[in-house]
């Protein structure tokens, strides 16, 4: 890994081909985003991101269109030319190529694909460097800070998930299936909520695959395509506990994350009357985002009374 200095220069990178992804973008542009030269911004952007910063900027362009033709079925050429392509032909075959799918089919008939969906290099550093810190190992909380809480009615429904081997958190199953399923499930257009990071329960592990899993939920009557090495399986309607933190500073996400988690270990739902339902469905956790808090889902019952 990098100096912290060149991760703070791809970071600005980055947020610079965010901001202007309906603009042209050149080197000059970039290196006068990260205060570098643009021999040393190519460098080290790609020793960072695994792509050039055009393969980058291409490659989320793509991701962005496909979620527009998904969503509001806009013209193709203009699609393209708002996404900085030259031509539809250009468009249409850069989108086949980088999705095995072309832009018109897939606007008429939206099937999941891999979108690239890259994460802020800043935060991933932060996630290298604690990376050997368990979510639940620390159980002491530094601060005192409110959690909301919530009970929440889920219907019946389906979960299209992609399990791992042996996997007990987030970062076994990145190590033992990748980073990468969030493009895939952010795809999918009949998804309920957004996608989540779960613990299934004994009665939905599968011999042989995780106790950990990625997925995202659907309506009971979906039929879509699933994609090649996930599965669906049906959830019958129960209820949530939904736990969200206080908003926090991207790079604490690691805190945020333990001290909610050591606020549920503590938690005793019968104050409310309730009881854990961990057998009936999965506990869920949403991507960590600041300007919202940490949130987890854990199932409950009610207690006959």
């Amino acid at each position: 890994m990098e100096n912290l200095e060149a991760v703070k220069a791809v970071q600005r990178m980055q947020d610079y081909i965010e901001s202007h992804l309906e603009s042209k973008i050149t080197l000059s542009d970039l290196a006068r985003a990260a205060g570098y030269s643009q021999w040393h911004c190519a460098r080290i952007f790609k020793a960072l991101m695994g792509k050039t910063p055009f393969e980058y900027i291409r490659a989320l362009r793509l991701s962005k269109a496909a979620i527009l033709l998904r969503d509001e079925k806009p013209k193709i050429i203009d699609v393209a030319f708002d996404f900085v392509f030259d031509s539809h032909e250009g468009f249409t075959r850069a989108f086949s190529k980088q999705f095995g799918i072309p832009p018109k089919k897939y606007s008429c008939n939206p099937e999941p694909i891999e979108l690239f969906m890259p994460q802020r290099i800043l935060e991933y550093y932060n996630m290298l460097k604690r990376g050997d810190i368990k979510m639940s190992e620390n159980t002491n909380a530094k601060n005192t800070r409110t959690v909301f809480v919530q009970v929440v009615q889920r219907p019946k429904r389906k979960i299209l998930l992609k399990r791992a081997v042996s996997a007990k958190d987030y970062f076994e199953y990145c190590n033992e299936v990748g980073c990468d399923m969030w493009g895939i499930l952010c795809s999918v257009k009949e998804a309920i909520h957004e996608p989540a990071g779960m613990w299934l329960p004994k009665g939905l592990i599968t011999p042989g695959t995780s106790e950990y899993a990625q997925g995202v939920e659907v309506p009971a009557d979906y039929s879509g395509k699933v994609p090649e090495g996930f599965d669906i399986i049906e959830l019958e309607p129960c209820k949530m506990m939904v736990f969200q933190g206080e908003p926090f500073e991207d790079e604490d996400f690691m805190d945020a994350i333990e001290e909610l988690r050591d606020v549920i270990a503590k938690y005793d739902p019968k104050i409310y009357g309730f009881e854990w339902a961990d057998d009936e469905a999965p506990r869920y956790q949403l991507e960590p985002q600041g300007y919202r808090g940490y949130i987890e889902a854990r199932p409950v019952r009610e207690i006959n009374r």
